[in-house]
């Protein structure tokens, strides 16, 4: 039997299904911009594959907080911009170096540097990275909020709507 607390094993697949369905709409997003910034910087200008990659990561990685913060992670706890920020940025450049480390690996190492190879190598790095991301994102940047005693999945008492901390209302008199 499940407590109030943790709730059902079911009900935290299914939550668990849902933040991984949003970190994956902005994750997606993400991914487009990533993309777009790298081939339109390569082929408009000399710039090396990794230095283009890596500018495009930064891009992605500004458009993707703001997704995160204001969609996907928008229940969560609010640690403030003083904690927040620094450690997304800290697992996003960790992130960055992951995802970048693929295609220098395949740039640099095995000679594969044409468009479609470095698009695929970007695109793997990028998967790679991004099973990295989630689970740092969801564990140190944007931590879940408790949930109190009686409460729901949804932070309501009962199912009367009301935030799990505010107060229970007062019963109404007798014979009303």
């Amino acid at each position: 039997m499940s407590t109030p607390e943790q709730g059902s094993a079911l009900e935290r697949v299914r939550g668990l299904a849902r933040e991984i369905a949003k970190f994956g709409a902005v994750g997606g997003l993400g991914v487009l911009v990533n993309l777009g910034v790298f081939n339109l910087i390569r082929h408009t200008t000399d710039l090396q594959v990794v230095r283009a990659s890596v500018i495009a990561t930064a891009v992605a990685i500004l458009t993707n907080y703001m997704g995160f913060r204001y969609f996907t992670y928008r229940d969560r706890a609010r640690a403030g911009k003083s904690r927040e920020l620094p450690l997304f940025m800290a697992f996003s450049l960790i992130g960055l170096v992951i995802e970048n480390g693929v295609l220098y690996a395949a740039t640099y190492g095995l000679g594969w540097d044409g468009r479609l190879a470095t698009n695929l190598f970007k695109f793997i790095g990028i998967g790679t990275a991004t099973v990295f991301r989630f689970w740092s994102y969801r564990t140190w940047v944007f931590k879940a909020l408790p949930t109190h005693a009686g409460a729901g999945p949804d932070g309501s008492r009962g199912g009367h709507g009301r935030p799990a901390d505010s107060p229970e209302p007062a019963p109404e008199p007798a014979g009303k």
